[in-house]
């Protein structure tokens, strides 16, 4: 009988970490050669870069309401935020009324971030909604309960960014997805208009869209009749950011397999009930990422409103600066705040979406 002998397995190398800040640069920023020389360029640039930047943003600058003192300085000047915050907040709204405005923006505030939970996702949100306007419109125009009356062409600043960019958005929604199914539809008068109207859309400027809005509109309608200006922009926009918004949703449409249609059909289910427990469930999961880019696009778009003369946040900093010439050179800083502004909401959307995606895709995750 031969004996056996023992005979131990090298070792074997250690595993590689692959979690952790030091695993995470190792990976993104020196995964290979052409990556690390990128990672040193960049690195290069901005240690040249970033110092200056902080020597005139920080070190160097004047911080009090002192154009003197800032026009004598080699740094920023961010007095003129804080000189000029109620402007640029509220724009023309009228100086002893602004508080209207505060609490009208904290109350649509308060609704969108109460929109975003998860456990507000239900029927009653939709009379929040209702009354949170209501309570908006009564507070910014006045007229009733003592409140003077202020016009609609007098509201501005971060007020009529959110009210623009919040009604847009959620009546656009609607719109996008019902010509979206009308573009997919079998009957062709209902497929050409749908796709006439998404073409016809598509193919001009949002600037045009406002212009007519504006302009052109109310020349076609009957002497004497009038629509608001504010009512006339806010639809150019919500039909602008729907036509865009249904090419984003036909496209998750059509990424649902024929097959699941087909097994829905034998099952018995209508067209309304296929599209509402198979399709449309899957098809927007899909398209969050897209849906969410079209909302910060609409967001930012609403700065175009300057043209008709309704000044939003960044016609509220042109406003407020061009009509003071002791402040007018710094332009630059009241820009960078308004760019912080537009920052923290379209990165808060972003995140939003990200958490959405999670949740659509829990089913998928293993």
């Amino acid at each position: 009988m031969t004996a056996m002998t023992f005979e131990p397995i090298a070792a074997r190398t250690a595993p590689v970490k692959t979690e952790g800040p030091i695993a995470w640069i190792k990976s993104n920023l020196f995964g290979n050669l052409w990556t690390s020389v990128g990672t040193v360029l960049i690195g290069l640039l901005l240690l040249s870069v970033v110092p200056r930047f902080l020597n005139w943003a920080l070190i160097n600058a004047v911080w009090a309401k002192d154009y003197e003192a800032c026009h004598a300085a080699a740094g920023a000047c961010w007095g003129v935020v804080s000189e000029k915050f109620r402007i640029i907040i509220f724009g023309r709204y009228p100086f002893e009324e602004q508080w209207r405005a505060l609490i009208a923006t904290i109350a649509l505030l308060a609704l969108l971030v109460v929109s975003c939970m998860r456990a507000a996702w239900k029927p009653r949100l939709a009379i929040l909604w209702v009354l949170v306007l209501a309570f908006f419109f009564t507070l910014m125009s006045g007229g009733v309960f003592g409140l003077a009356k202020v016009e609609t062409d007098r509201w501005g600043g971060l007020p009529l960014t959110l009210l623009l960019s919040s009604l847009s958005m959620t009546m656009a929604f609607p719109i996008a997805l019902v010509v979206a199914l009308g573009r997919r539809s079998s009957l062709p008068a209902i497929r050409s208009v749908c796709s006439i109207y998404v073409e016809l859309i598509r193919g001009v400027p949002l600037i045009s869209v406002l212009f007519m809005a504006s302009f052109m509109f109310p020349l076609l309608m009957p002497a004497g009749f009038n629509i608001d200006v504010l009512v006339r922009v806010l639809a150019g926009i919500t039909l602008f950011a729907a036509a865009y918004m249904a090419e984003v949703i036909r496209g998750g449409l059509q990424a649902v397999p024929k097959g699941q249609i087909e097994a829905a059909a034998t099952l018995g289910l209508s067209y309304w009930q296929t599209q509402r427990k198979i399709v449309l469930p899957q098809a927007l999961a899909m398209v969050v990422p897209g849906v969410m880019n079209n909302f910060i696009s609409t967001f930012k778009d609403t700065s175009l409103v300057t043209i008709v003369s309704l000044y939003e946040l960044t016609g509220a900093m042109s406003l407020a600066l061009n009509s003071d010439s002791n402040w007018r050179p710094f332009k630059i800083e009241g820009y960078l705040f308004i760019a912080l502004i537009y920052f923290v909401f379209c990165f808060s959307m972003s995140r939003y979406s990200m958490w959405i995606e999670k949740q659509v895709n829990k089913s998928k995750q293993r």
